[in-house]
């Protein structure tokens, strides 16, 4: 018997990789964007989360008939009025690498006292059914600060400065299983995990 297949709409392996982790337990095939050639370059013209990954579940869906679980997730920094937000990945221009967007958010954050740099990542879900339906949502959030330089080399985007404040490290130094169990995307995916169950293998 065929396993039920999940697409997750990212060409991200790294953030493929942390999703499919998520799911590997339930007998679902999972396949990222980067196995389909034919995929969509979606627009990301929302100006929330919510919206992004509701735009690239439902058009990913309907384009490749398939169930796509897409997420849109970002940084908030309360100091810079909750930027760089949905503009996290291109925070310093639509090319930027990580380390572009690193650099430039220091920058921001410039002479602001350890204390004031507090931030919070979120992460919103979406599910969408092959005829472009959101069957499911979910948002979730992890909050810790921004330090003044980079610590580890684990996770992506913001990882090596946003330090989870309880444990003294950052994502960057924390890695891929502890990350696994804190992130705002780890939490949306659970929030999500029973509705695709219910969908998908039921």
């Amino acid at each position: 018997m065929n396993r039920p297949l999940l697409v997750l709409g990212t060409a991200n392996r790294k953030k493929g990789i942390e999703l499919a982790d998520l799911v590997a337990s339930l007998g679902i095939e999972v396949r990222t964007l980067a196995d389909f050639p034919n995929a969509l370059a979606v627009d990301e013209t929302g100006d929330t989360f919510a919206v992004n990954a509701e735009l690239k579940a439902t058009q990913q869906a309907l384009h490749l008939n398939q169930w796509v679980l897409a997420d849109d997730s970002g940084l908030a920094v309360d100091a810079l009025q909750g930027a760089p937000g949905v503009y996290s990945a291109r925070f310093a221009g639509l090319q930027a690498t990580d380390e572009d967007n690193n650099r430039l958010l220091l920058e921001r954050l410039s002479g602001v006292p350890l204390e004031r740099r507090t931030a919070h990542y979120v992460c919103h879900v979406a599910l969408a059914d092959p005829q472009g339906q959101v069957r499911a949502r979910a948002e979730e959030f992890c909050h810790g600060r921004i330090l003044e330089t980079e610590h580890g080399s684990a996770g992506f985007g913001y990882d090596p400065m946003f330090e989870i404040i309880e444990y003294h490290r950052t994502f960057g130094q924390l890695g891929l299983a502890v990350k696994a169990c804190l992130s705002h995307r780890a939490r949306a995916m659970r929030q999500i995990l029973p509705d695709i169950v219910r969908y998908l293998t039921g």
